[in-house]
């Protein structure tokens, strides 16, 4: 039996040394046979993608001045030119993995033999793989199947048949590549654990320096460690690390590239790693940090809905130079904190901040009392509080606006024609009243609605718009017809915020059997062949989008040129080129005399009398402005909007977690949600404070430019 099976192994060395020897004739004769086709045909294929399928590479975001503020990747990896490469990083490699690297070409066929001899006679498994072919089986393992387990899986099997096309695609490398930028792109492509990939990003998680600088004793770890990442990680095996270090040394002995007398002395180095594990940027927008999170938050929602996906993003290396000015949202910030604790439980403050412009409206700033972050005990979340529809409840009488801009629109009034303000209202127009307001029909109650104070019969409608009785506006809102409203506030800016659904700001389930959330927002309280439409819109009952607020008012300073709210100033590709993102026109929704004559009907509000008086006295404020408040049933929500001709944003303070109830505001600091449906909250209080505490401080230095006259068909025509 022994005989036996002696010659059954040397059978099985003769056909396998015929087939390596066939592997090395690949190039000169082609394959010959059914496997030699295979292979060929699969190596081709291979060939193209190593040549086609870059490796992932780090996104970094920027603020509009380019400083980085986030990186978005998969595999953390720092390009490295092969001159960017340690002599020492290159040699340590070389000794280790590949002596013969400079004399062969591509496959080290007298290694090869040796490692088949051994490993099919029962010896000591052996690799025999050259730099080159690991670089092959390396780029397929973390490139191009590295999403793919069967994949990684087929890259790595003990076969003759995965040999011999990894040696084809080695050989035919080493005619395209010369020998330095083979090694430097293994470098790049090679893991070193905990997801670093490359020499690059090794030598700056590893040791805070960069490849060109690395030692011998540092090169002589990492080396030491594309083995076997795992298990040669030197903050969980730093004794299996040193020891696998130590013998890297060693071999550079052999190698000739270290002197004995060196060895031993670098032996005794410690390892010089960086104390807790390895130093590497966040992976995702968690690495903006609590003050610049919800921006580059933004940023990645907003590329991602305008056509990038998400992997993409992550490995494609871009550099996305955003629109976010870094004091500006330091301020606003700051602003939002001041008015409501961090840690404040269920009480959001958000603070959205756009540029004003007939071309762009670029978004400046993107602020919440709560940091950006995981940890919600320290008053972190990672919901995109200022610039979604997270704010379930309402903006309250803020949307007003929406209703003095249609009825301005259709003429019916101007800014100084004088309104209807009576103590209450009962509108047999609109529908849906509690059990106080009076039958219209079998089953159906008029809508009734009162004033939260005392104010004169009559009133212009910039003094409505400064005091913001709930009256007169449901009455212009009859008159003005409640889909030119609707569509008013789709217009001027609320397009996502009004294509949502009425219940929660979600997505619309036609499905579903509650109408709030199987009709969009303007389907839902806009006129139906049943229903003229919903009352309570002109007082800001619905989900509302806080950026989009602000967007409002930048169409409104930009002589009624709506653009889309954006956070991208510029992106360019890994190789420098600029990558366009498609984005909405700008549109004139209305006549820039009605949207000049909307900002001096909005002028008031800052003023005394005005609902916001208080808040800009208290910041002493004196700029030409535009201003509105709102504030929801049961105080349970607030916001104010503002701009200047320079800058438009909105302020708005929300429950997030359980929207139902009040909102207490007792002064800067003091603000706490209610158990109950009861509290003190306004637009002019916390809102409002937020807004003038940031504004203040960004304008700074800035010259306080005049609002745009009104337009005389504006003004009056009663």
């Amino acid at each position: 039996m022994r005989t036996r099976d002696g010659l059954f192994k040397m059978l099985g060395l003769c056909l396998l040394a015929g087939v390596l020897v066939a592997g090395l004739l690949f190039p000169i004769v082609g394959a010959a046979g059914v496997i030699s086709n295979q292979a060929s045909d699969t190596v081709e294929s291979m060939s193209s993608d190593l040549a086609d399928v870059p490796p992932p590479l780090v996104t970094t975001v920027t603020d509009s001045a380019g400083n980085p503020i986030a990186t978005l990747y998969e595999q953390y990896r720092i390009p490295t030119a092969p001159e960017e490469i340690s002599d020492a990083m290159k040699w340590a490699l070389i000794s280790v993995e590949d002596r013969r690297f400079y004399e062969h070409h591509g496959v080290d066929w007298k290694g090869t033999i040796r490692a088949a001899v051994s490993n099919t006679s029962g010896g000591d498994t052996q690799g025999a793989s050259t730099l080159t072919q690991q670089y092959v089986k390396n780029y397929l393992i973390n490139v191009i199947y590295r999403n793919d387990q069967l994949g990684q899986q087929k890259a790595q099997e003990v076969s003759v048949a995965r040999k011999l096309k990894e040696a084809r695609i080695a050989i035919q490398l080493e005619t395209k590549l010369s020998k330095e930028q083979i090694l430097a792109g293994y470098l790049n492509v090679v893991e070193f654990s905990r997801r670093i990939f490359g020499v690059g990003a090794a030598a700056q998680a590893y040791f805070n320096t960069t490849a060109d600088k690395l030692t011998v004793t540092q090169s002589a770890l990492l080396a030491g460690m594309v083995n076997n990442p795992a298990v040669y990680d030197p903050w969980n095996n730093p004794e299996k690390a040193t020891e696998r270090r130590n013998w890297v040394l060693d071999k550079m002995v052999e190698n000739l590239k270290l002197s004995r007398e060196d060895a031993e002395r670098l032996k005794a180095e410690p390892l010089g790693v960086v104390p807790d594990g390895p130093s590497k940027p966040a992976a995702n927008c968690i690495g903006a940090g609590p003050e610049n999170g919800f921006f580059c938050q933004y940023v990645e929602d907003y590329l991602l809905s305008h056509g990038m996906d998400k992997e993409e993003l992550y490995t494609g290396g871009y550099t996305i130079r955003t629109t976010m000015d870094q004091r500006a949202n330091h301020e606003a910030k700051r602003s939002a904190e001041e008015q409501v604790s961090k840690t404040q439980d269920n009480v959001a403050n958000t603070l959205s901040l756009v540029r004003p412009g007939k071309k762009r409206h670029e978004v400046v700033a993107l602020a919440a009392n709560k940091d950006y972050g995981t940890d919600a005990s320290q008053g972190q979340t990672v919901y995109a509080l200022p610039s979604s529809t997270a704010n379930v409840t309402g903006a309250g009488s803020s949307y007003k606006m929406f209703t003095a801009a249609a009825i301005l629109e259709q003429r019916k009034y101007g800014i100084y024609d004088r309104v209807q303000v009576p103590g209450s209202y009962v509108s047999r127009v609109f529908m849906g009243g509690g059990e106080s307001c009076p039958y219209v029909g079998q089953g159906t109650r008029a809508y009734c609605v009162s004033n939260a104070g005392s104010y004169p019969g009559s009133m212009t409608l910039q003094q409505a718009l400064a005091t913001s009785p709930n009256t007169a506006f449901v009455i212009l809102e009859e008159q003005a017809g409640m889909k030119a409203v609707v569509d008013m506030a789709y217009k001027l800016g609320m397009r996502a915020t009004m294509t949502s659904n009425a219940a929660t700001g979600g997505p619309v389930d036609r499905s579903a059997d509650n109408q709030q959330v199987s009709q969009s927002q303007r389907e839902y309280f806009g006129p139906s062949e049943r229903s003229p439409g919903k009352g309570s819109f002109t007082l800001g009952v619905s989900p509302t989008n806080g950026l989009e607020l602000a967007n409002v008012a930048a169409t409104i300073m930009s002589g009624g040129v709506w653009c889309p709210p954006t956070p991208i100033a510029q992106i360019t590709d890994r190789n420098g080129a600029a990558v366009p993102i498609e984005e909405k026109p700008c549109e004139q929704v209305v006549p820039e005399g009605l949207a000049n004559s909307m900002a001096v009907g909005m002028s008031e509000d800052d003023k005394p009398g005005g609902t916001a008086a208080a808040a800009a006295a208290a910041a002493n404020w004196t700029r030409p402005m535009i201003g509105k408040t709102g504030t929801t049933q049961n105080n349970g929500s607030a916001a104010f909007i503002g701009a200047t001709p320079q800058l438009a944003g909105a302020a708005m303070v929300f429950r997030p977690d359980h929207p139902n109830g009040g909102l207490i505001d007792g002064g800067p600091g003091n603000v706490y949600a209610t158990d109950g449906t009861y509290g003190n909250m306004f637009g002019g209080k916390t809102p409002a404070r937020t807004w003038f505490g940031a504004m203040t401080k960004i304008l700074e230095g800035e010259p306080a430019l005049p609002l745009p006259p009104a337009h005389p068909r504006y003004e009056r025509v009663r």
